[in-house]
């Protein structure tokens, strides 16, 4: 069989697996609705279904729930009084979620002493920037990220530009590699990486592989993790896609974690894909972003990684064993990095906060990157103080959408915000797929998070936060130079017809599950 048959074979039994299991879940959805219907004929399941109902709505008001999705949900309730209520508890309390939270807090409370294992520094000593205290002393107390000096940071604007320094690192390894990413998909890029850690299993290094079921559930064939297993690569999954009904399935890794020797890092935007590469095209050229902690700062991410390894094999790792045998002594920048991650399980949303402090905080300037566009109220009020209050604010989008729906729910903000001062650019040159938020040339963070519900509220996600570090300019000097390949909409771009834009305010009432 050709490799050209043999690709085609592949996306056909794709495609047929997943036409299955869509046919399943809608059987599995139509037969709920069509048991609570037939039983609320009865007078007391009817009352009862009611009560229920009554009840959801006093628990989405009266509870720290993103009020999007209270909006959402009531919005259900009131269309579907009898089923709404029910398929929210439902979906609530499900054994599943409730034993995925209780196994994460048993790994987080085992874990959280190893990031202090190295040296950090205080958001109290002496020459940390006044303007960033807050965030970091927010992200040092509340879910305890600390901060870290002694790290040289290195930007990558491009996905090769990353690919290369990943190959490069990862041919370096003695002891062991990391690897935790959203998406993997065959190809070259995949290959060139996978080629180094075959390589370096066989030479004893200890070599492991995190990627996201649903995220691979087009890229990789069925059960990929055996391969991996047969050429001596340690491998989990997360969250194995099975075609029932659980609210679990809405919670997906998104990070993109590479570690090398627990010295060596990177995060950010870029999957392990060839479209991120540019070597397969679907919207044009595939604008990303990644950054590399080479110190102190490298561990932390080396933690969140153990962290998710123990979840997902049932095993406490010995995080002592990872400990880096030699640091760099020698420090071409005074960098400080907080690298963080948010969990959708412990009701913090560390994603959401970050941003917020960044925006309230900046001053002068305040430039952003997302390729979706879907913000809570508290986010959406930042974003039009900060624009009203004088501050540069800019937003680079995506012109040509790969999520259609989602971008044209994201346009329905453009009006608000533009009218607040808020200048949005969206870029033309092809699909703009990069994270990152600057403020006034100091501050920056980089990551996996999107300005939408599912990142902020439901995926695993993960980032790093820079102060005074030479990346940030180097993210500014970017973020410029991308503007040139951008197109600013106006208020006149905005204009749509009334029956567009009663589309527009309809999908935002449901942006939340998008």
């Amino acid at each position: 069989m050709s490799s050209k048959q043999k690709y085609r074979y592949f996306f056909r039994s794709l495609l047929i697996r997943r036409l299955l299991i869509v046919l399943l879940l809608l059987a599995q959805m139509a037969f709920i609705v069509f048991s609570i219907l037939y039983y609320s004929n009865m007078k007391w399941v009817s009352l009862g279904l009611r009560i229920l109902a009554l009840l959801t709505v006093f628990h989405l008001i009266t509870h720290p729930i993103p009020s999007a999705m209270k909006i959402s949900t009531v919005l259900l309730i009131l269309l579907f009084p009898l089923f709404g209520g029910a398929l929210y508890w439902f979906f609530r309390f499900q054994t599943t979620t409730v034993g995925y939270k209780k196994a994460l807090r048993r790994v987080e409370r085992a874990t959280a002493p190893a990031f202090r294992a190295i040296e950090t520094v205080s958001w109290e000593t002496d020459g940390i920037p006044a303007d960033a205290q807050r965030l970091i002393r927010y992200l040092n107390t509340i879910p305890n990220f600390p901060l870290y000096q002694k790290t040289e940071t290195a930007y990558y604007s491009d996905g090769k530009l990353f690919q290369n320094a990943l190959l490069e690192e990862l041919k370096q390894a003695k002891r062991y590699i990391f690897l935790e990413f959203f998406i993997i998909g065959e190809g070259e890029f995949w290959t060139s990486v996978l080629e180094v850690l075959k390589e370096r299993a066989q030479a004893g290094v200890d070599v492991r592989v995190i990627y996201d079921d649903l995220g691979c559930f087009v890229t990789l064939p069925p059960k990929y993790m055996n391969r991996l297993r047969a050429y001596g690569i340690r491998c989990e999954v997360f969250n194995r896609f099975v075609p029932f009904l659980t609210a679990i399935q809405n919670n997906r890794d998104h990070r993109k974690i590479a570690v090398v020797d627990g010295t060596v890092a990177f995060t950010g935007g870029i999957n392990l894909a060839d479209e991120y590469i540019n070597v397969r095209r679907r919207f044009g050229h595939w604008k990303d972003s990644a950054i590399r902690l080479r110190g102190d700062g490298a561990w932390s991410l080396t933690v969140m990684f153990l962290q998710m390894w123990s979840f997902l094999s049932n095993k406490q790792e010995d995080w002592e064993r990872y400990y880096p045998l030699t640091l760099p002594t020698q420090h071409r920048e005074n960098a400080l990095v907080q690298p963080y991650c948010d969990s959708p399980m412990d009701g913090e949303h560390v994603s959401e906060q970050v941003y917020l402090q960044i925006i309230h905080g900046a001053r002068h300037r305040l430039y952003i990157t997302t390729p979706y566009l879907a913000p809570d109220d508290c986010l959406l009020t930042a974003l039009k103080s900060a624009g009203k209050s004088g501050v540069d604010v800019r937003l680079i989008l995506p012109h040509h959408p790969d999520k259609p729906a989602v971008h044209f729910t994201g346009r329905s903000y453009y009006r608000e915000l533009i009218a607040s001062g808020v200048r949005i650019y969206e870029y033309t040159n092809g699909f703009i797929h990069s994270k990152s938020i600057l403020s006034d040339g100091k501050i920056a963070c980089i990551g996996t998070a999107n300005l939408d519900f599912r990142s902020l509220y439901l995926h695993f996600e993960c980032g790093v936060c820079l102060y005074r570090a030479d990346a940030v300019l180097a993210m500014e000097t970017d973020f410029l130079q991308t503007l040139f390949r951008s197109k600013e909409i106006t208020e006149r771009d905005c204009r749509v017809s009334p029956p567009k834009k009663l589309l527009q305010d309809i999908c935002r009432l449901f942006s939340p599950w998008m």
